[in-house]
């Protein structure tokens, strides 16, 4: 199996990082995207950001989703 590599890891510790700031766990990130149309379930939110394997689309509509007007980059 193919490891992360390290532009990876920081998409899916951004996209963390904005879910723990906010308090939302997986279950409420399932339940905002269904808010927005996307259908999705909890275990593939855990793997999708444990493998850090996603499209730039998922990452936009889960910070749409969760509401995240800016990021940081650092």
């Amino acid at each position: 199996m193919a490891e992360k590599t390290d532009w990876e890891a920081k998409a899916a510790n951004l996209l963390k990082s904005e879910l723990k700031r906010r308090g939302i766990t997986y279950a409420q990130l399932v339940e905002k995207l269904a808010e927005i149309g996307v259908d999705e379930k909890e275990v593939n939110v855990r793997n999708k950001l444990s493998r850090g394997k996603f499209t730039a689309a998922y990452l936009i509509q889960c910070l749409e989703a969760i509401g995240s007007q800016s990021l940081r980059l650092d």
